[in-house]
């Protein structure tokens, strides 16, 4: 993995960029978050229907990069991006080739499901099927799960690990080695974070350093 050196650090595994890592404003920013960024083909469009759903805009459309990008916040208050322009030729879920899997941690899976459909045209898609097992809403593309969502989300927790929220699943050959790791250069394990569930057994919610939250989960073979 590379970070480029710029005011947003872009890491890249295999020459494909991956994830970026900006330098937020102490006092106006809010505390560090892994952020998913979904793919528009419109990024007005897709500010609108956000906000016509009750959503917060916080920011944007606004030029970003080759693109145009937004930041918003769903009615539960789970925080996610938007981004109309290039980008890697991957989709987020197993086998898909991409570097993490989305997991949505909301109140309501029903309610999610109602307002990220629209939000992002799902309904218009062919390829795309919606379906409710095992408490979860999965979101298939092509015959693979590329998001789930599932509920468990407290709006008025007191600890940021059960509020509603985008979990961002790092796929790793072997987790608590992944654990270790992290502990060892400064995470620590939130005091309330359930294990989730994972195609070779569990996942671990770590913090980073800086209190930003993210998952290891067993990578599929």
């Amino acid at each position: 993995m590379r970070l480029e050196e710029a005011q947003l650090a872009v890491a890249s595994a295999g020459g494909v960029p991956v994830a970026g890592i900006g330098e937020r404003r102490p006092g106006l920013a809010p505390s560090p978050v892994w952020t998913p960024y979904f793919s528009v083909r419109d990024a007005d469009a897709a500010a609108a229907r956000i906000r016509e759903r009750g959503a917060t805009l916080a920011v944007g459309p606004i030029p970003l990069g080759q693109g145009r990008a937004g930041l918003a916040a769903d009615p539960d208050g789970a925080t996610f991006g938007f981004w109309e322009g290039p980008g890697p030729a991957w989709v987020s879920g197993e086998g898909g080739g991409a570097p993490a899997r989305l997991d949505l941690q909301t109140r309501d899976v029903f309610d999610a499901a109602k307002f990220y459909g629209p939000v992002f045209d799902w309904p218009t898609k062919a390829d795309m099927e919606v379906s409710y097992r095992d408490g979860h809403v999965m979101v298939e593309q092509g015959g693979q799960v590329v998001l789930s969502l599932c509920g468990g989300g407290a709006p008025s927790a007191e600890q940021p690990p059960l509020r509603p929220r985008w979990l961002v699943n790092f796929p790793v050959d072997d987790v608590e080695r992944a654990v270790a790791a992290a502990i060892g250069a400064g995470g620590t394990r939130p005091q309330a974070s359930a294990a989730s569930w994972s195609p070779k057994g569990f996942s671990r919610t770590l913090q980073d350093p800086d209190g930003g939250l993210f998952t290891l989960s067993y990578r599929r073979a």
